[in-house]
Order: C-alpha cells, then structure tokens, then sequence
C-alpha cells in the first residue's frame, strides 16, 4: 500500500479526475513512500527516515544538538540543508540511528503533540472576550460620531459665531492642533519602522493562514518575517520622510540614515549579545559567523538601499496638508484634571488592547520556550485584527476627550497610547518567567528578558504606530468639515 505525505489541503478536482497531476502550494512537498517490492515499478521511497533537531529543557533555555551525548550518535549521520529561520531558533537537523515506528497510521501522526494543545473552546473564549471589548469601544465611538461630535459640529458652524467663540471645546484648538511637535525626527522614524512592522506580520500571518507556512515546515515562519522584513525598506522610508516633512524638518539625510539603522540597530545589538552568550555556552542556537554576516548583508545590502529609495519618493511628495491653518503663537492649554493629563491617559490607553491579546499571547509564549506547538493561525490572525480595531479606537476615544479639554498635544500622545500596550506585554512576560516555568541559571534568565525586550519593542513599534495613523486620521476628518474663520 503506498502512501503520500502531504498537507491537508487536497485538490476537489481529485473527485471528479480519474488521472491528474498537480502540484503543491503549502507546507512540504509530498514523498510517496511504498513497499519494498513496489521499489523497481515505482519511484518511492521505502524506509521514513526519523530526523531529530535539538535537545530541550524546562530548567533551561539553551538549547543542545541532539547528539551532544554519545548515546544518541549516528554512525550514517546525514546533515540536511536548514532555512534561516530554523539556524535562529537553534535548530540543527539531524538523522537519527533510530526508525520511525512504521505501525502508527499516517492520520495519526499528530496526535502525541495535539493532545497537548489547549483546546480549541479556549480559543473561543479569547475571541467572545475580545469581541466584547471591540463592541464596548465601537459602541463609545459610534456615541461620540454620530451624536456628541454631530452636535459639536452643527454648534461651531453657526452663523452666529461670536457665540460660538465663547464655547469651550476641540474647535478652540483649531489654530494649534497640528502644529509640528516636539522632537519629530524620532517620531517620523518610529512610524516608519512601524510600518514596516506592521506590514511584514500583516502578510506572515496571512500566509501562515493559507497554510503556506506550516507549523511542520519548520523556521519557515521567521524565515519569511526576516525576508519580508528586508524587502519592506521602502514604505518604512517613504512614509519616514513624507511624515518627517510635514513635520517641517530639513534634515532629511539624518531622517533617512535613522530609519535604517536606529530600531534594527537596537534589535541586532540586542541580539548579538544574546549569541555571545549562547556562543559561551555551547548552545546549538548560538548562529554561526557567516549566518551573522549574511543577516548584515542582507540589512546593508538590501534594507538599507530601499529605505533609501522610500525617503526619496517621500521627499519628493509635497507634505500632507493640513485642513486648518496654524496660529503664530502657541495657546495657553488650561488646567487639567487627572484623568486628561498625559501620562494617566497614557497609562489607560494600553489596558484594553492588551485585554483582547493576552490569552492568545499564552499560548504564543508556551510555543516560544515550553516547547510546544504552535498551529492556530487562523485565531491569531483574528486576534491581530481585533487589536488593529481596538488600539484605534481607544486611541481616537482619549485624542477626542483631550482635544475637549483643549488640549492639543495629541501627537506623540496618540503614539504613546496604543504603544503603551507593549509595558502591559513585558509585565506579562515577567509574571510569565515567575509563575509558568522552572528556569533556572543566569544565562537562561538573561536570554529570556532580553529576547523578551526584542519582543517588546517590535510590538510597542507596531501598536504606537497603529493608534498614531487611527488618531491622525480622525483629527484630519473633524477639523477639516468645521468653518474656522
């Protein structure tokens, strides 16, 4: 009996073809495998071959190769080719003197991993709690849009504008609210990197649902992520320069040259200090020199060169124009009461996007150091839209409550808001490291935080920058249909 070793995503046209041929998209590529006697008609494989890749511990986050004991060597030992993303996680892919167990049934085979998977209704419950939070913030927006900001906008466009005048509210800001601010430069690059953080796990994940990046096709995942990362230089520097434009900088070569190199230049420091330890160790993650190297050329060689190419068309676009015009002289901002100083609302901001991710951020931190499998994309990728929704609609709901209490700093505010779900995610790492597992050592305690910090400043890039262009958006929108004399 021969079998085929495949995804599960089969062509329906089999149904209906008696004979066909096709192709794979997803996963692996299929092996058909028979039996011996099979072997002289047929091209087939007739020994599975058990490969092994590297020897873990819940005490340690080092990992070892498999055969760095002399009880597990193979005297055939067979290396096969390894992606970039298995080389950063550490794994060594080697052959083992041992045999697959040839009794267990194809359909089978997953089920020593999947019994260890939580179930599937608490997935559910992740989703019924997020969406919740989702209604509860699109109901306070839809509030404020059609019926408090409706009537805002009906008031301040009366023909009696003296009146109007003496009312208090966002429109009295009109003449500062987008007045550049306060350090732009590393505001325009942070949106930037943002961006292009924000695309790269827009497309990994939406491939990881297709299925083309299986959880059996290993470091396939990281490998698109670095890739795409290196090819997405363009919109981090177009939208970098475009920004930092608006903004009314002129210093577009240091604009340029930080985008390229301050958030990556943080992530691959970090980095490299991690792989001197793992280096110290002995640890089988430790990425070999010519891995570093290729991982710079790819950086200098391609990222960098298209960030350039981003920043020129983006200074080559005129800047964004604003609906309203800005005043000379600043406005005095009134007092304010605690809840609409700038770090309470900050603070509060994170709570809610946090609340719709930190279930599924359980089972992503089990899959990254308890050593277990990670394959439910389709409910990460919904997560990952509802937190688009509510990192934007909490930002909009805190920008319109301060613009009320005519307080018109609201762009590194609106940045900081959303991005402030990232302090939540590290706080929820080191409750994490102290309540889930058992590691122990300084060199698994250092490799923790600081992959943990590499973690924490992507998603504080990524969610500033979603809550930015949320508020960004609204702001333009409600000042633009008011009359400003």
């Amino acid at each position: 009996m021969r079998l085929h070793f495949s995804f599960p995503l089969v062509c329906l046209l089999a149904l209906y073809i008696r004979s066909f041929s096709a192709f794979y998209l997803p996963g692996l590529a299929p092996v058909s495998f028979c039996d011996k006697k099979e072997k002289a008609d047929e091209d087939c494989q007739t020994d599975i071959q058990l490969f092994v890749n590297r020897l873990d511990s819940v005490e340690s986050v080092l990992p070892y190769e498999y055969d760095v004991f002399d009880f597990c060597k193979d005297d055939k030992e067979l290396r096969p080719s390894e992606n970039l993303g298995q080389v950063l996680f550490g794994e060594r892919i080697e052959s083992s003197p041992y045999k697959q167990d040839n009794t267990i049934k194809w359909a089978s085979r997953w089920d020593y991993i999947l019994v260890s998977m939580p179930h599937t209704n608490i997935q559910w419950f992740s989703i019924m709690n997020s969406l919740v939070i989702v209604l509860f913030l699109s109901g306070m927006v839809a509030m404020i849009m059609l019926r408090t900001l409706h009537k805002d906008i009906a008031r301040y466009n009366q023909v009696d504008q003296e009146d109007a005048q003496e009312e208090s509210g966002w429109k009295q800001v009109h003449g500062d609210v987008f007045r550049p601010p306060r350090k732009g430069m590393l505001l325009s690059v942070f949106l930037g990197q943002g961006t292009q953080i924000f695309i790269m796990t827009f497309i990994t994940l939406f491939l990881a649902c297709l299925g083309f990046l299986s959880p059996a096709n290993r470091g396939a995942l990281m490998t698109c992520a670095v890739v795409l990362w290196v090819l997405l230089g363009t919109p981090a520097g177009y939208v970098s320069a475009r920004l930092y434009k608006t903004f009314g900088g002129e210093k577009w070569k240091t604009n340029v040259l930080l985008t390229a190199l301050l958030c990556p230049g943080i992530v691959f420091a970090d980095f490299f200090l991690m792989n001197l330890i793992l280096w110290g160790e002995g640890s089988s993650a430790a990425i070999p020199f010519g891995t570093l190297v290729a991982i710079l050329a790819l950086w200098f060689g391609i990222s960098v060169p298209l960030t350039f190419v981003g920043a020129y068309f983006g200074f080559k676009k005129p800047a964004i124009e604003q609906p309203v015009r800005t005043n000379q002289i600043p406005r005095q901002i009134p007092e304010q009461s605690f809840f609409t100083k700038p770090i309470p609302g900050i603070v509060m901001g994170g709570i809610l996007p946090f609340g719709c991710i930190f279930i599924q951020l359980f089972f992503i931190l089990n899959s990254i150091w308890s050593h277990q499998m990670y394959y439910m994309f389709g409910f990460l990728f919904l997560v990952f839209i509802i937190l688009l929704i509510t990192c934007s609609e909490a930002t909009i709901l805190l920008c319109y409550f301060h613009l009320c209490a005519e307080d018109y700093h609201w762009w590194w505010r609106s940045f900081l808001t959303s991005g402030f779900t990232a302090v939540y995610l590290f706080i929820y790492a080191v409750h994490y490291f102290f309540s889930k597992l058992q590691i122990i050592g300084m060199a698994s305690t250092i490799l923790y935080f600081g992959y943990t910090m590499i973690m924490v400043l992507i998603f504080f890039l990524f969610t500033g920058t979603i809550g930015f262009f949320a508020c960004f958006w609204f702001v333009n929108k409600i000042y633009s249909v008011v009359k400003v004399d």
